[in-house]
């Protein structure tokens, strides 16, 4: 086994009261066969739209070690192609391998959840950790009621550090996760209009946040974002919890951990930051403030946990953007020439889009280059969603947005909202953008291309940065 092990047969038995039928030795956990990798315990979930059961020969033939299964298909199964776990139930399964991973490890767990910003706190936070220790993250965005706990499953042992991601769309989500996580330092990054679908009131989604505190204990440390509006109503709910210490970051002097200065670029940014143990100075390998904001987020929780933090933001530097999450690409145009696309088609609310919106704009003046937006429907603002698309023209017109192209039914209202001597272009399908996009394009070009992750941006993302072998694959 290349990895150290994680879960033998007879510590998986005891933390799910399960049988083991032979020994294993397991160096990975998960629930989706097509990511199994040699020796991982697959644990085959029963969910409402699958059932993993179906995938345990696809699990064997990949490597598993072993399958965790319900007992009532392992009485059904004559001859099993790998070792098997038989449990009750399977998802009962994965929460006590969680809860057994948490308990017997030494590591120091912090949690992240906000309505922006989570995913890149954790990355920043997890690549500051690692500069101080042995230290475990959640992975691409498995956040919900199976990748909370399946995070956890994989902690080691011996690690120092865990930082975890929690994510929701509905109320009363967040609160077991915690109580599952016990963290010991709790991050909300920001509070803003996204569910809406799913809630009244952004007061609404404040509380469904503050549900991280359920685990944290009187011990525990919750930092908030001074900045926002409801950094008080969040103060308040991690009273009522018993939370002890708190701790706010923001751009501001009321801030315990605040901006003196910050120095944007194309590239990145230099920052001067204020913290209660003196000032630290650093550079972020990402631009915008945003990201300025949350690394104060990051390193309040390095202090928190008793970490060194000026080592931890050296880490900052070498930060780069996943795809769909910032990723950006230069593309050589087949007429001569070369074109900047920034990827954010992953997800997408107002206050991300006026972000995407001002990094564009930086980029575009750093190539002397025109600034072309492209942008999808926002999903699950509800009954808001007309009328937040449309106030988006005003940020649209403040960053100076030379083209703009735009897609889906709520984004129909943002083109109407549009002076008319605007050039934008929309249709109702990201599909549609394409073609109209692609015969615009001149050299030194940035298009930033944005929408919530079901308005399928990627296609758009796909075409521009496929420019050049779409042209190098015809005929002389």
């Amino acid at each position: 086994m290349a990895r150290e092990p994680l879960w033998s047969d007879i510590q998986a038995a005891q933390a799910t009261e399960g049988r083991a039928t032979a020994a294993f030795l397991a160096g990975g956990v998960q629930i989706d066969s097509r990511d199994i990798a040699p020796d991982d315990l697959f644990i085959a979930i029963e969910g409402v739209n699958q059932d993993g059961h179906r995938y345990v020969t696809d699990a064997a033939a990949s490597g598993a070690a072993a399958a965790v299964v319900s007992n009532a298909w392992a009485a059904r199964t004559d001859r099993a192609p790998l070792p098997l776990l038989t449990v009750p139930d399977t998802y009962r399964a994965l929460y006590g391998l969680a809860q057994a991973a948490r308990s017997r490890s030494r590591a120091q767990r912090i949690a992240i959840t906000g309505s922006m910003g989570k995913t890149g706190t954790k990355e920043s936070l997890a690549a500051a950790l690692r500069r101080l220790g042995k230290t475990h993250h959640t992975l691409g965005n498995q956040n919900n009621r199976y990748g909370l706990p399946l995070t956890l499953t994989r902690l080691p042992e011996n690690a120092d550090y865990g930082v975890f991601e929690i994510g929701m769309d509905h109320a009363g989500e967040i609160e077991p996760l915690s109580e599952l996580l016990e963290p010991q330092v709790a991050i909300i990054t920001t509070i803003g209009p996204v569910h809406l679908e799913f809630f009244d009131s952004v007061a609404g989604i404040a509380d469904a946040k503050s549900e991280i505190f359920a685990g944290l204990g009187t011990d525990g440390v919750a930092i908030l974002p001074r900045d926002s509006e409801w950094f008080n109503h969040l103060a308040g709910r991690a009273k009522e919890r018993g939370v002890q210490s708190l701790v706010s970051f923001g751009s501001g002097k009321e801030a315990d951990f605040h901006l003196i200065c910050m120095e944007g670029r194309e590239d990145g940014s230099a920052v001067v930051a204020a913290t209660p143990k003196g000032t630290l100075r650093y550079k972020i390998g990402m631009p915008g403030s945003h990201w300025a904001v949350n690394s104060l987020a990051a390193l309040a929780a390095v202090d928190a946990v008793g970490g060194d933090m000026e080592e931890a933001a050296l880490a900052f530097e070498d930060l780069t953007p996943g795809a769909g999450r910032g990723q950006r690409t230069t593309v050589q145009l087949p007429a001569g020439g070369s074109v900047t696309v920034i990827d954010e088609s992953y997800n997408a609310n107002t206050a991300s889009v006026n972000a995407a919106l001002q990094v564009a704009r930086m980029a575009a003046n750093s190539t002397n280059g025109r600034c072309i937006a492209v942008l999808g429907d926002i999903r699950e603002l509800g009954s808001a969603a007309s009328q937040m698309h449309a106030d988006l023209a005003p940020r649209l017109l403040a960053n100076r947005i030379d083209r703009i192209f735009l897609c889906g039914e709520h984004m129909a209202h943002l083109a109407a909202a549009l002076a008319p001597d605007t050039a934008a272009h929309h249709a109702q399908t990201s599909g549609e953008l394409v073609d109209p996009l692609l015969k615009i394009l001149e050299p030194n070009d940035v298009i930033v291309v944005k929408g919530s992750l079901g308005t399928n941006m990627r296609p758009i993302v796909d075409a521009l940065v496929n420019l050049d072998a779409t042209q190098s694959g015809g005929s002389a």
